[in-house]
């Protein structure tokens, strides 16, 4: 092979390898993501980079960032809305509209939502002045009106009020984790697609209301691999139970 014909054969194989490194070049993608023809933006989306299997979620105000590379494709996807599918030809930011799934002869109730209805029932508790919002009975209380005083601390009508105030913040607790340690994000992160397999992964490595206080989306994901890896090891053996993830 002559010199010039080495250095243009050097010369395609340095470009041809360029493309390949740019095609492959790993970045951040930023996005937001709206629900089409509005201004709302949509949480808690799932979006996937099906190349990668990395999986991320929106936030609170439909913003997301997850790391993929040229030439990949994300999915979104969430209950109620169809599943949305993009390419990756730049480092661009993302603007994603998605379609609410539309079902005909549905029929919409509004009511109220299960804050709205524990809220309600805890003031007409303290209308009736037989709650304190847990706290100790002051203790005028004792020396201006005594029987009152002992009637709130020792009553069936306090009691009561106690009880469903220790009710109304577990169901809101819940609500917290529910809200984000969902079926979709589950089924996203580990493949399963038996939703009764689902439930009982979902009931035997819930996460708690303050972990999820204190975890990120990342690291929330990070869980669920981590405990689907033990459930795979030790879902036949009767007992196991998942280690701790920190």
């Amino acid at each position: 092979m002559r010199l010039s014909q080495k250095l243009i054969y050097c010369t395609l194989m340095l470009c041809l390898l360029s493309g390949v490194s740019y095609g492959q070049q790993a970045l951040t993608i930023k996005g937001i993501i709206f629900k089409k023809s509005t201004p709302d933006r949509i949480s808690q989306a799932v979006v996937t980079d099906l190349k990668t299997q990395t999986v991320m979620m929106s936030d609170e105000l439909g913003g997301f960032g997850i790391k993929t590379s040229i030439g990949d494709t994300l999915e979104i996807t969430k209950t109620g809305y169809t599943p949305q599918r993009i390419a990756i030809t730049n480092n661009d930011d993302l603007v994603v509209y998605m379609q609410p799934v539309v079902e005909l002869n549905q029929v919409t109730i509004k009511s109220q939502s299960k804050q709205q209805e524990l809220s309600e029932v805890m003031k007409e508790y303290k209308s009736q002045g037989i709650f304190n919002d847990g706290k100790s009975l002051p203790f005028w209380q004792f020396v201006n009106s005594p029987i009152t005083a002992f009637y709130n601390l020792f009553g069936k009508a306090p009691a009561q009020a106690r009880r469903f105030a220790e009710y109304a913040k577990n169901e809101q607790e819940a609500t917290v984790v529910d809200r984000k340690y969902t079926k979709e994000l589950v089924k996203s992160v580990t493949k399963m697609t038996s939703d009764d397999e689902v439930d009982k992964f979902m009931v035997a490595y819930r996460p708690s209301y303050q972990d999820m206080k204190e975890w990120n989306d990342y690291q929330l994901i990070q869980f669920i691999k981590k405990s689907y890896n033990y459930y795979l090891k030790t879902k036949d053996r009767p007992g196991a139970k998942l280690q701790k993830l920190y």
